[in-house]
């Protein structure tokens, strides 16, 4: 491995160690949709509360039914009608029928529902005061679904740790919380470096480029579950980069800046942070995005990332956003990875490990095949914009070869899929 740099594995594990968790917040349940819970919920009540009807139907004794068949069907009485939220105080007794809706409460003496599209009506309309007809057994507890199915009073229906998705959300408001305890979102401060930047908006003159990076980066944050915060942009101009650097870390729970980070004339990244705080390292055997200082500044994280963009944004996906995902208590951190068949040779010129922006898809045998964008100018978002994966190649390889099997890191899909 060339000199001052360390592995990517080694970047990960120190910023990792230097990053803590956000303080927790109680949020609406909406709210938390895509948020690992810091409490667990308990249900205050059954789920359900009381035996329901699954469907549309007449709520019988099964006993009244044992004989019943096409040749010798049995008649029963309707005594009433039942719907969702209403409650039916009497008993059905033996003889007896209820029309019942689905989700109404089983009344007592019934213990199966017969849906309506089996029954026969013999007099009346199917409603109170008329007679209807069944033709086969029921069998006890058909279609009712119980008191308790889900859960008990008292029981933890969603653990501390677990990602809450939208069917949570259902299931925490049925056990009575309106409100969930959640890790608060974590700031993130975004600074774009460099004299030649203009903003979006505008049209660069000769020898200006547009900022592009500062909107990938905000966008890759809020993505991560953060919230991104554009400090803004300073030319190369320590006084003002400082400046920036310092308004972002008194205001925010992680600071990320892009170029200023090698080793160029007017590249001051890495010996601001080294004034302002420490700094762990500035070189990672990766490519793009050799260029990577990561440090404490006035005690917050801080990571400045390369300026080419392809090589700010594989930067932050491969070390800022398990970061992030930390922060919030997520305990998946990592993109999936999925191996595949190279499709066409790839050299590399130097000792570090290659993230080849690409696709991998099924060919028409259905194996999986990583195809890398024929362009890796880390000068490109287009490239990245197309690919569905970083296709990686180790650092101690010298290429790969098609056919080869590598590792795919899926960063269209969100951590903890399963492939």
């Amino acid at each position: 491995m060339a000199e001052n740099m360390i592995s990517v594995e080694d970047a990960q594990e120190i910023i990792l160690a230097h990053v803590r968790q956000t303080p927790c917040e109680e949020v609406p349940l909406a709210e938390a949709c895509g948020r690992p819970l810091a409490d667990g919920v308990v249900s205050d009540i059954d789920l359900a509360p009381f035996a329901h009807s699954a469907m549309d139907g007449f709520a019988v004794r099964a006993a009244d039914l044992a004989e019943a068949s096409a040749d010798t069907p049995v008649e029963l009485d309707v005594v009433g009608h039942e719907a969702a939220g209403a409650v039916f105080a009497q008993e059905v007794r033996p003889g007896q029928a209820l029309r019942i809706m689905t989700g109404a409460p089983v009344p007592a003496g019934a213990d199966a529902v017969v849906k309506y599209e089996v029954v026969g009506v013999v007099a009346g309309d199917g409603s109170d005061g008329s007679r209807v007809s069944f033709t086969a057994p029921a069998q006890v507890g058909e279609n009712i679904r119980a008191a308790g199915l889900e859960a008990k009073a008292g029981a933890e229906v969603l653990k501390a740790g677990e990602v809450l998705t939208a069917a949570g959300c259902g299931l925490a408001a049925s056990a009575g919380a309106e409100r969930v305890v959640v890790r608060r979102r974590p700031h993130v401060g975004v600074i774009s470096l460099g004299s030649e930047l203009v903003a979006p908006g505008a049209v660069p003159e000769r020898g200006m480029i547009r900022d592009a990076n500062s909107s990938a980066l905000m966008a890759a944050a809020l993505e991560a579950g953060a919230q991104p915060r554009f400090v803004g942009m300073a030319p190369d101009d320590p006084d003002k980069i400082r400046a920036l650097i310092l308004k972002a870390a008194e205001t925010c729970d992680f600071v990320v800046t892009s170029g200023g980070a090698s080793a160029g004339d007017y590249d001051y990244v890495t010996a601001l942070a080294a004034e302002e705080g420490e700094v762990f390292f500035d070189r990672v055997a990766m490519r793009p995005g050799k260029s990577q200082t990561f440090g404490l500044v006035r005690g917050v994280p801080f990571v400045g990332l390369a300026g080419n963009p392809a090589a700010a944004s594989v930067g932050f996906e491969i070390l800022v956003r398990p970061a992030l995902r930390q922060m919030m208590g997520f305990t998946e951190l990592a993109r999936p990875v999925q191996t595949a068949r190279l499709a066409t040779d790839q050299r590399k010129k130097q000792p570090r490990r290659y993230y080849l922006r690409g696709r991998v898809e099924r060919n028409e045998a259905g194996e999986l095949v990583a195809t890398p964008a024929k362009s890796q100018n880390s000068g490109l978002f287009g490239t990245l914009h197309h690919a569905n994966c970083l296709v990686v190649i180790p650092e101690d390889a010298p290429g790969a070869h098609a056919g080869d099997a590598v590792a795919c890191v899926r960063i269209d899909l969100p951590e903890g899929s399963v492939l």
